[in-house]
């Protein structure tokens, strides 16, 4: 299994897509990380991770770190002037047309958390490239937290809504790894538009009021499943994963990976992609389940 570094030149931006493959010409597989993290949620340079597993399956794929994150460059502390609009409007776009241009075929989008918003985002905004697209397949991927408990005040309506803003408002962004409760920091223009999303209301653009709830209803969605597991109770509830799949494409299907359910354990909002037992446990259904594309 071999892994490369690949950049995508943006003006003064160099998108990062970590390429990881054992085979020549597999069908191509894009991974988009969320929030406060970057691509290596989905891979390790030892080949652990959801993305090494699949390209020992003879999978081709590609792992993005968006504008400012992880290995893409500058990162946010020499820019930071960068939101989730750009992220839908350039990033996701970028990204689509530099995997087409390289393997002239339609490629598997899998996405953790907020990736899977991002995702959903441009492609109701730009319906024809849906066409390059095989499958989606979400991770935790939910849009508004609709739960009232105090884990949800603390965490969500304290800590990221009102104190993570007034944090980053300084540096003009968000220092998640200094603070430890991040893999990676964040831009103050993506978390002003960002909690305008966590709180329940419209699916429209905060920056040009683009209507995405209106716009996914008309779209023939690519095959598409929702996974989240039976332990996160909170940044991928299951009830909030189905509202998102209802508002967005209600014909995706969905599982809840859980011990009743035959799995494992009850994974969580991290260790659905990263737990040990992973492997040998769901990681193998998602390879079939990209297989029946092909």
């Amino acid at each position: 299994m071999q892994q490369e570094s690949l950049y995508i030149q943006d003006g003064h931006h160099q998108l990062h897509l970590r390429h990881i493959h054992q085979n020549q010409g597999g069908t191509p597989v894009l991974m988009l990380h969320g929030t406060i993290e970057n691509g290596k949620i989905f891979y390790t340079l030892s080949g652990k991770g959801l993305a090494c597993y699949l390209a020992k399956q003879g999978f081709d794929v590609y792992v993005a770190d968006f504008r400012g994150k992880g290995e893409s460059k500058p990162n946010l502390k020499q820019d930071a002037g960068h939101g989730q609009y750009e992220a839908i409007t350039q990033d996701i776009p970028l990204f689509l047309d530099y995997i087409e241009q390289r393997c002239h075929q339609p490629m598997h989008l899998i996405c953790h958390s907020w990736g899977g918003v991002l995702l959903a985002s441009t492609l109701a905004r730009y319906p024809q490239r849906c066409r390059q697209v095989a499958s989606t397949l979400c991770f935790g991927t939910k849009r508004s937290i609709y739960r009232k408990t105090l884990s949800k005040r603390w965490t969500v309506d304290l800590l990221w809504n009102r104190l993570a803003p007034l944090l980053a408002r300084k540096k003009g962004y968000i220092d998640a790894v200094k603070l430890k409760f991040g893999a990676d920091n964040e831009s103050l223009n993506f978390l002003h538009q960002s909690i305008e999303w966590v709180k329940p209301g419209k699916w429209c653009d905060p920056v040009d009021g683009f209507d995405y709830h209106q716009a996914a209803q008309s779209i023939n969605w690519p095959r598409t499943w929702h996974i989240t597991g039976a332990s996160d109770h909170l940044l991928g509830y299951k009830e909030d994963v189905k509202a998102f799949i209802e508002e967005s494409n209600a014909q995706a299907t969905f599982s809840l990976l859980s011990k009743s359910a035959g799995n494992a354990i009850d994974y969580d909002h991290i260790n659905i992609l990263t737990h040990p037992y992973a492997i040998d446990d769901h990681f193998p259904e998602v390879a079939r389940w990209l297989a029946q594309e092909e």
